[in-house]
């Protein structure tokens, strides 16, 4: 390069300009998994604690919701990526169809694109010219242009679902480790599930511009709604225990 000055502001934007992969699935299923783990489980022990149940009961009550809980959003991470991917390739085979039959007009609607972008008419058309000379690559930019889609970027159901799976069973047994390691305190348990709230909201800000201590107090507010509905069903209720 003859530029030394480019070459110079290349390198430190290399450096210092990067992304965090948010398109692969992942980040949204274990997000979604860790809350939901935590959330439900501080909510069912509150229900059932608050109805009178023994550790035992809680105990039992927790693990089953949490592994009930892990396979149904695995399950539906999975049936909901997986879904999302066939409209995509649908749509991506409408508009194959289109440029098929009327690739003149589809390299007119481009073209008009990227005009409405601030592209001069020269210019736009040239481009729409040079996409449209790939068949692969119209597809592509058309779907990208026209519905904000990639073929390139597809999230994979199975890291969606695996993601979500493990995030929710290791959210949903924070609220349970001092009923397993064999304590009775109802308030301890949920303390502790606060904290694991508090902890999970604010490593979510890492990928946000929200502020640490707002995510985290959002989390707990989240929380403490639902434990504290559940509770007053479970005092409305009551458990026998026989």
């Amino acid at each position: 390069m003859e530029d030394p000055e480019l070459a110079a502001e290349l390198a430190e934007h290399q450096h210092d300009h990067g992304h965090r992969d948010v398109s692969g699935g992942w980040l949204r299923a274990a997000t979604f998994g860790a809350m939901d783990g935590l959330v439900t489980t501080i909510a069912l022990i509150a229900g059932v604690g608050g109805g009178g149940a023994d550790r035992d009961l809680i105990v039992l009550t927790g693990m089953a919701g949490v592994v009930a809980g892990a396979f149904s959003m695995a399950l539906g991470e999975f049936a909901s990526v997986g879904t999302q991917n066939d409209a995509v390739d649908a749509e991506a085979s409408v508009e194959r169809r289109e440029l098929a039959r009327h690739p003149r007009a589809e390299q007119y609607e481009l073209a008009q694109t990227y005009r409405e972008m601030g592209l001069s008419e020269q210019t736009a058309a040239a481009v729409a010219r040079e996409v449209h000379a790939d068949p692969e690559l119209a597809l592509r930019v058309h779907l990208t242009q026209e519905l904000g889609v990639s073929l390139d970027s597809k999230p994979s159901p199975w890291v969606a679902a695996t993601s979500s799976f493990a995030a929710f069973v290791v959210g949903g047994i924070i609220p349970l480790v001092t009923f397993l390691l064999g304590y009775s305190s109802l308030a301890l348990g949920l303390a502790v599930g606060g904290i694991g709230l508090l902890v999970a909201g604010a490593l979510t800000s890492r990928f946000t511009s929200r502020t640490w201590w707002g995510a985290a107090l959002r989390q707990l507010a989240f929380g403490a709604i639902a434990a504290g509905a559940t509770y007053l069903v479970g005092m409305l209720i009551g458990v026998s225990v026989g």
